[in-house]
């Protein structure tokens, strides 16, 4: 099974990736990740990506494509990858369409993960985590049971990210929209496409999730 999880920062794809890995053993590829691993382990790909950047370039499709092959060649990806980030562009779709089939395998589903702006505005302004273990809370929705202590560590140190704010998640969105805008049609097309409810439970949003891939959605 492999898929693309699409949905603005905030909607919960890093979330679901990670439900899907534990729970289905599929990989989240993620661009940005594998450029940084394939650099680290000097695959040929990867030694092409570091002259690239290195000269202050941009790393070019071909190249970003290459590292998405020799990642695919990996056994860990047998049981299904989650493409984050990638691809952007009808060509990069076409690209990854190529990619696949090279390796006898195919794109079983875009899925998008839909959100309410204003109500993701307030689910994003009001995040914090504990400073020592990095568990997540909320304002509204989840606060410590014990005000002020970290329900897993007993830590009394919180930390937001600066760029949590109402300002930068609308600035995201407008980015998101203006990125899938090119490769929703694309996908629509061929009768990818599959939408779940982003603003629901994690729960239910996993929900809905299986259900699309054990085809019942």
């Amino acid at each position: 099974m492999n898929i693309i999880l699409l949905g603005p920062p905030g909607a919960g794809k890093g979330t679901q990736a990670k439900w899907l890995e534990s729970e289905r053993g599929m990989v989240q590829l993620s661009t940005g990740d594998m450029l940084r691993a394939a650099v680290k382990a000097g695959t040929p790909t990867g030694l092409k990506a570091k002259a690239v950047m290195e000269a202050g370039e941009l790393v070019s499709d071909a190249i970003v494509s290459g590292i998405i092959g020799e990642r695919l060649d990996m056994a860990d990806t047998d049981a299904g990858a989650i493409f984050d980030g990638y691809p952007r562009t009808q060509a990069q779709a076409e690209s990854l369409d190529g990619l696949l089939a090279e390796r006898g395998r195919k794109l079983d589903y875009v899925i998008e993960l839909e959100v309410n702006e204003e109500a993701l505005v307030e689910r994003v302004e009001g995040r914090f985590t504990c400073a020592q273990c990095g568990e997540g809370y909320h304002d509204r929705f989840k606060q410590p049971r014990v005000e002020g202590t970290c329900d897993v560590c007993g830590s009394h140190e919180f930390k937001r990210r600066p760029d949590d704010n109402a300002e930068t998640v609308r600035t995201r969105m407008a980015e998101y929209r203006a990125k899938t805008a090119p490769i929703l049609p694309f996908y629509e097309a061929k009768g990818l496409v599959r939408r779940v409810d982003g603003m629901a439970d994690i729960e239910e949003v996993s929900r809905q999730i299986a259900a699309i891939l054990d085809g019942q959605g």
